[in-house]
């Protein structure tokens, strides 16, 4: 009895978004980083252009909106974190608790060499303020990357003013940190994307990479585009990383949650196209291969804007753009993570938040130095930050995200996850059309992820 009446006075006094236009660009945010901008534009490139963005949208509309509804819904009805809301809504020790633990668990791992490529971002900011590439050649800005990315004290340098200001920002608060943050930085980041889109189509030659990005070869979707389609959509949307839970558990009961995750999902889906269109037109433009891989834009973007008029100008806001991207999904993270240590340990959440801080740091001096002075370390043919990599989103993430398909589908039922995320809805609400895919098709998929992940 008692501690139900705690349990309602946490929630009592549990932040909530100030507006519905903040819950959506922060959500968004979360949602729009390094995986749209970083990931699915290199993606993209080995994986037939136009072939796989078919594939991506069609995995985003069927697969990714009704699973992210499915956890931002959880979360709304628990109003608690997510350890503690899967409690809540099942019991203490179920196994459905460990949507929550592996959701946090792939956060904070994700988090440890995320905040590495935020480092590496930042120091090309400013290295493309201060003119460091001019005058470069292509090798010269290969021996740059290597050069900066082997040296762990540099990078560790750029990685602690990003972790540093991430800490400032949540710890103002959910509604004057987060949230206010957010509704800088997500308008920015779309100003900027879209300037930049413009300026990359009218290069002379852009147009015919926008014709392989935009125009569909059947031929070339197979298997591996698919899967790789699959895996990219969670990534970037972010299922199963605990974040959208603990987003969706700051929503008011009466929020219009099925068209403001449909709007989350359109916005991470349009700014990953717009990257698309920001790279490959300026690649043709300049006779560079689409298929450069994870490293494309640390290799391959600065030399390209050596070559465009204002160079330096379109290269710097391209980083710093980048560098948002980065710092709303980071945001995210640490939101997610310090609530839950909050709630599991009972401290501060101001204090949590710093321990976290310190922890992460921590974390990603392992990846930081498999880049350098432990590259000969070796973990099933990965170094440190790729093997962390491929534990926390091959196999962690996907495996809460089953789960969560899982529950939804024999223990939640369609009709329990319908009635309760329709609650509050205007424009749309869940079809019953959408039991097949809810019950059958996503739980599948999502195995396939894991199975192929692991295999």
């Amino acid at each position: 009895m008692e501690s139900t009446k705690t349990e309602s006075i946490n929630q009592q006094s549990r932040e909530s978004w100030g507006s519905r236009f903040g819950f959506i660009m922060a959500t968004a945010g979360f949602s729009i980083g390094l995986g749209n901008i970083w990931r699915f534009p290199y993606l993209v490139g080995m994986n037939g252009g136009g072939a796989f963005l078919l594939v991506y949208i069609v995995i985003c509309v069927l697969i990714c909106i009704p699973l992210f509804l499915q956890e931002l819904s959880l979360g709304r009805k628990s109003q608690l974190e997510p350890v503690t809301g899967m409690r809540k809504v099942s019991k203490k020790g179920s196994i459905w608790v460990l949507i929550g633990w592996f959701g946090s668990i792939a956060a904070l791992l994700i988090m440890s060499y995320y905040i590495m490529l935020i480092g590496w971002i930042f120091a090309y900011f400013v290295k493309m303020v201060l003119g460091e590439f001019n005058g470069a050649t292509a090798n010269d800005i290969v021996n740059i990357y290597v050069n900066f990315t082997s040296n762990p004290l540099k990078v560790l340098m750029y990685i602690i003013p990003p972790a540093i200001i991430l800490g400032i920002i949540v710890t103002r608060g959910l509604q004057q940190g987060v949230e206010k943050a957010s509704k800088i930085m997500m308008p920015a980041l779309f100003l900027m994307l879209g300037f930049l889109a413009i300026r990359s189509i009218t290069l002379p030659g852009a147009i015919e990479g926008l014709k392989w990005y935009l125009t569909p070869d059947i031929s070339k979707i197979n298997g591996s585009t698919i899967l790789a389609a699959l895996g990219q959509a969670f990534f970037s949307v972010g299922i199963g990383m605990a974040a959208g839970f603990t987003y969706g558990s700051y929503l008011k009961p009466e929020s219009d949650l099925p068209s403001d995750g449909i709007t989350v999902i359109f916005f991470d889906t349009l700014i990953a196209f717009t990257a698309g269109l920001v790279i490959f037109p300026a690649l043709f433009a300049f006779d560079i291969s689409p298929e450069v891989g994870p490293s494309l834009i640390f290799k391959t973007m600065p030399y390209l804007f050596l070559h465009v008029p204002a160079g330096n100008f379109f290269g710097s806001l391209f980083f710093f753009l980048l560098v948002i991207a980065a710092f709303t999904t980071g945001m995210a993270y640490i939101e997610t993570l310090s609530a839950t240590m909050s709630a599991l340990w009972k401290i501060e959440k101001k204090k949590a938040v710093w321990i976290l801080i310190v922890v992460i740091i921590i974390l990603a001096i392992p990846s930081v130095l498999s880049q350098g002075p432990w590259s000969h370390i070796l973990i099933i043919n990965k170094d440190i930050f790729d093997f962390t990599d491929y534990i926390s989103g091959n196999i962690i993430l996907t495996a809460g995200a089953l789960l969560l398909s899982i529950y939804t589908a024999k223990v939640w039922k369609f009709e329990g996850f319908r009635e309760e995320t329709n609650i509050g809805a205007k424009k749309f609400m869940i079809p019953m059309w959408w039991k097949p895919f809810v019950v059958y098709l996503i739980p599948i998929a999502v195995a396939i992820i894991l199975i192929t992940g692991m295999f």
